[in-house]
């Protein structure tokens, strides 16, 4: 399984807007949190889950996230293979990234927010890794 994007949709009209998605099934989500990067020129990378899988979406502004399936978990030296995704507050489309991947996630805009959910509990399994940001080209 790779990366994909699952394109939600904006209805407007004299009343306001409404971002919804109603393709997107959330019966495995188990935790949500959000993030908001200090600037747009911090990149937070490198970090995934060879078992997890998350979902992203824009709560307001916009970000570039980049996938990587990295060659080995414990001391890669490459990658296997490489996705960039934008992500958009105007639509509520969700990023699914499947376990096996990591991201990097810069926000294009000040004042960008991130909502993340994972399949996973806290604690229930030990399941992260991270990597500094120089350990892979952003």
């Amino acid at each position: 399984m790779k990366p994909s994007l699952l394109k939600g949709n904006l209805f407007q009209d004299h009343r306001g807007s409404l971002r919804y998605n109603n393709n997107f099934d959330a019966s495995q989500i188990k935790r949500i949190y959000t993030i908001e990067n200090q600037s747009t020129e911090n990149v937070r990378a490198w970090q995934g889950h060879k078992i997890e899988q998350r979902w992203f979406s824009a709560i307001n502004g916009s970000f570039l996230i980049k996938v990587i399936e990295p060659n080995h978990w414990e001391n890669p030296s490459g990658i296997n293979a490489s996705f960039e995704f934008v992500i958009e507050k105007n639509t509520l489309d969700f990023l699914h990234v499947p376990s096996g991947f990591l991201t990097g996630i810069k926000a294009l805009e000040k004042d960008s927010q991130l909502l993340v959910m994972a399949d996973y509990a806290i604690g229930e399994i030990k399941d992260e890794y991270k990597f500094p940001l120089e350990a892979f080209k952003f």
